[in-house]
């Protein structure tokens, strides 16, 4: 079976959880003893081992979207020796649906996230969304098979798209590299990235953008214990105005209150686990998650994790046992502020609590979530879809 894999992110330009899935799925399922033949095809330059489409000429100038439109043509006329195309995220689903199209190749898509789920892009892309919106529903509406990432993503495509056969819409869940995401205690790399290993600290990894909920995070850190730090490896902001409107907040609250870090640069692997092992409680704000691998790699790390009750957290954060849930609600960011506070109080006042539910987080993880089950599953979702064709 020849598989092309189609995505934008490909290392060494991975910025968020999509990047980091195909990365891990492809090595997994390379790993199979009698796994797909893989060919990986992804937007930006040459790769060793993937095949780099960049924005043709003539588009230099134009919208992201029609950007992302003209990659994928050129995708699409590379991926003829397909049998089947696997594509992530929408910037990748148009390459799959043509390839469906002109090669006769299988498609099956990978849910992430939805477009729909995203309306505040409309603010940021405007013609821009509205391409990617009918990008996104026109391949799953055609494909073979739709992947989501957990239940409640499963639900939301359903949701979203209830002309969808339920029988194509499958659960296959993301999953963390245990053995690269796994507890290092390493004091001297954490004080090496401007944080005091000797404070107890809270800690954000995430893009600048507002599905994470930064500004919740932001705004619940005034209600923190003062000997508390808060530390923000946020970067890869979705606009300038989103980075600005982070900035202000977090220099306003270096004003306030000390052990504030801002790390804007996204950390290597080296630097960032020694980090998530140190913090006595990792944070995740999101208002929007289908999954949220993040949460999976601070329990790989053995940290309990506070994150909001949304999506398919909470089937990754066990509330009480390896992490606490926050219940999120759109119309009453206060509320939502407070609660967070509150929660990560607890844990950053109990450190024999957070290591009890770090160590559980870790437990799981190994029996869970580990990649090579994950592309198992994925392999037979291949199966038979190129069966039933």
């Amino acid at each position: 079976m020849r598989v092309g894999v189609i995505t934008r992110e490909w290392p060494p330009d991975v910025y968020g959880g999509a990047g980091v899935h195909v990365e891990h799925l492809v090595a997994a399922l390379r790993g199979l003893e009698q796994g797909p033949e893989l060919d990986v095809h992804c937007f930006g330059g040459p790769r060793a081992d993937a095949t780099g489409h960049g924005v043709p000429s003539g588009l230099q100038a134009a919208n992201g979207a029609l950007q992302a439109v003209g990659v994928d043509v050129e995708i699409a006329a590379a991926l003829a020796d397909a049998e089947l195309v696997h594509s992530h995220t929408w910037y990748a689903n148009h390459a799959g649906h043509l390839a469906s199209l002109v090669h006769g190749s299988a498609h099956v898509v990978t849910a992430h996230s939805l477009e729909p789920r995203r309306p505040w892009k409309a603010d940021q892309l405007g013609g821009g969304y509205r391409l990617s919106s009918w990008v996104e529903r026109t391949a799953y509406a055609s494909a073979d098979a739709v992947i989501a990432v957990s239940r409640g993503m499963r639900a939301d495509v359903l949701d979203v798209y209830p002309d969808l056969d339920p029988a194509k819409v499958v659960v296959v869940g993301n999953g963390v590299d245990a053995q690269a995401y796994r507890p290092i205690e390493a004091p001297d790399v954490v004080r090496s990235v401007g944080v005091d290993p000797d404070r107890p600290y809270a800690l954000f990894v995430g893009r600048i953008t507002r599905q994470k909920g930064l500004v919740h995070l932001l705004a619940a850190a005034d209600q923190l214990p003062p000997e508390a730090g808060l530390v923000l490896c946020a970067g890869a902001p979705d606009t300038p105005a989103e980075r600005a409107q982070v900035a202000d907040a977090v220099a306003e609250l270096q004003t306030r209150r000390t052990g504030v870090v801002w790390i804007e640069q996204m950390l290597p692997r080296e630097q960032l686990v020694p980090l998530i092992t140190g913090a006595t409680v990792f944070v995740v704000p999101s208002v929007y998650e289908p999954l949220g691998i993040v949460n999976l790699e601070a329990a790989a790390c053995g940290t309990a994790v506070v994150a909001s009750a949304v999506g398919g957290i909470p089937e990754v954060v066990d509330d009480g046992r390896t992490g606490l849930l926050v219940p999120y609600d759109a119309e009453d960011p206060t509320a939502f502020a407070a609660g967070l506070a509150a929660r990560m109080a607890e844990l950053l006042a109990d450190p024999g609590r957070a290591a009890a539910m770090g160590a559980a987080g870790r437990e799981r993880v190994l029996a869970e979530f580990g990649w090579p089950a994950i592309a198992q599953q994925t392999a037979e979702v291949y199966e038979t879809v190129l069966a039933a064709r």
